[in-house]
């Protein structure tokens, strides 16, 4: 098996457009391990710096401009598949849409260095219709500052690099055995920590048309719509008489509702990350009928169950 060290001499900028497009797609890649690497080798000479900069910034660029345009046609339903690819805890997407929705696309420059962040920004720019060339004026700007960063820090770093790349080439074979263990024990560790956040939102849901069913029977019931401003100006409609309301802003005295009151909340995040969550937040606050709707108002929308507008 050949050296790894040699490999890259050989391939490296063929690795680093690979890598940084897999990345950038969504798989578990250590590329910024692998521009730090580059970067040493750029200061001895045997790659252009500004070539290894451009090659990840371009490659980058293509897997965003793919995540852009499949969240400019088939909007929410890619970032639950995004989730899903990435392994991470569903909260990132609203943690992410809320942090959008504060800094708008300047939100793209730092993403590419927050785990979970990245995931979901590109495919929302392109789910709020962003338009193309506006897109382009900052990730252009994201990827190569992404690029460069990292590719800058092996430049700089070069020589505690080399000792280190000296040490690893005495281990040959065994180094892409490292390798390979390091690249499972992380995907272990994602997977694990997805089950782990999923397991906490454990609580019963109510079904759309569990929901409905009680609506036309007139029973006494609280609906909140939980989706941030994003979420609203992007699907401007809500279930009929509900409240909105954010998460964080939902305070009862005990005084101030029955405890046998039905609570619904909905939301659309996957699984139904922020209602759970706040489902679980009130029934431990005693509100014990407090329920997440099942697939939030997406399935409620799938079944082509009635909604107002929000104007």
């Amino acid at each position: 098996m050949p050296d790894p060290l040699h490999f890259l001499l050989k391939y490296g900028y063929v690795v680093v457009l690979g890598a940084s497009f897999v990345e950038q797609i969504g798989l578990p890649v250590p590329t910024a391990t692998l521009l730090i690497a580059m970067g040493a080798l750029s200061r001895s000479g045997e790659f252009v710096f500004a070539v290894v900069v451009a090659s990840a910034a371009i490659a980058a660029l293509a897997a965003d401009l793919i995540w852009y345009e499949l969240g400019r046609v088939h909007g929410r339903s890619i970032l639950r598949l995004l989730c899903k690819i990435a392994l991470e805890p569903d909260y990132c997407v609203r943690r992410t849409e809320d942090t959008f929705e504060r800094m708008g696309l300047w939100a793209l420059l730092p993403a590419k260095f927050i785990p979970g962040f990245n995931a979901a920004t590109v495919p929302l720019a392109g789910m709020i219709k962003t338009p193309l060339l506006r897109f382009l004026a900052f990730d252009i700007p994201a990827v190569t500052l992404w690029s460069g960063v990292y590719t800058l820090l092996g430049y700089v770093f070069s020589r505690e690099i080399a000792r280190l790349s000296t040490y690893l080439s005495r281990l040959g074979a065994s180094m892409f055995l490292l390798v390979a263990i390091a690249i499972a024990l992380y995907v272990g560790f994602k997977v694990r920590q997805r089950r782990r956040f999923l397991k906490t939102l454990s609580v019963a849901r109510i079904t759309p048309e569990e929901l409905k069913a009680k609506m036309d029977a007139k029973a006494s019931i609280l609906v909140f719509d939980l989706r941030n401003r994003l979420d609203c100006d992007t699907d401007p409609v809500r279930i009929p008489g509900a409240f909105h309301v954010l998460p964080d802003h939902i305070y009862f005295q005990p005084r101030d509702i029955a405890r046998a009151q039905e609570i619904v909340l909905y939301c659309t995040c996957p699984n139904e990350a922020t209602s759970a969550r706040v489902a679980l937040q009130l029934q431990r606050r005693g509100l014990r009928f407090a329920r997440p709707l099942q697939g939030g108002l997406d399935a409620w929308k799938e079944r082509n169950l009635p909604v107002e507008s929000l104007d």
